[in-house]
């Protein structure tokens, strides 16, 4: 399983000391706020174990997320092939941090890492990111990171329900564009 370094942190397998504020954090409804509901506990530690599972598989995938400076878990970073029931396919990045990370860089250092590996070592043409059209901090990061969107590549989630977070939009990002 590939490990990647920034200045700041670290992306790296998940570990059982990373439950608790995993799951602490998609408890909290403002992290979760662009998403159907908050998650149990038991809904976290599945998905750790699914994430896990992808990174000894595939090498790649969601990534724990620390800050090297104090071995704090702060989230995840990393890269996924995109849903099946999406309407279009390939591979998408995301992040999604702690409260107490927010405002710092982070989303956008561990991001352009997650990038840089899904071009260098994976030979990814393009990279794609996807967030409601109401996250306005997560289309930031996208156009830190040297992300651009069109507005025809829109679409309503099939998986949400008719409301504030059906209508997603999508940003991409080709091979040998500079990453902001």
């Amino acid at each position: 399983m590939s490990e990647l370094r920034t200045e700041r942190l670290l992306l790296r397998a998940w570990r059982p000391s990373d439950l608790a504020p995993w799951a602490a954090m998609n408890a909290d409804p403002e992290v979760r706020r662009y998403f159907p509901g908050v998650l149990t506990r038991e809904q976290s530690e599945a998905s750790t174990a699914r994430f896990q599972t992808d990174l000894d598989e595939r090498g790649w995938g969601w990534w724990a997320l620390e800050v090297r400076a104090t071995g704090e878990f702060i989230g995840f970073t990393g890269l996924d092939p995109v849903d099946e029931d999406m309407p279009f396919t390939g591979v998408e990045a995301g992040w999604r941090l702690a409260r107490s990370a927010w405002g710092h860089g982070y989303a956008s250092e561990a991001a352009r890492a997650a990038l840089d590996f899904g071009f260098t070592t994976l030979g990814l043409s393009e990279i794609l990111a996807v967030t409601t059209a109401t996250n306005l901090r997560s289309q930031a990061v996208m156009r830190r990171i040297g992300m651009t969107h069109d507005p025809a590549d829109d679409f309503d989630d099939p998986g949400v329900p008719d409301g504030p977070l059906r209508r997603n939009v999508v940003y991409r990002i080709l091979a040998g564009t500079a990453v902001a």
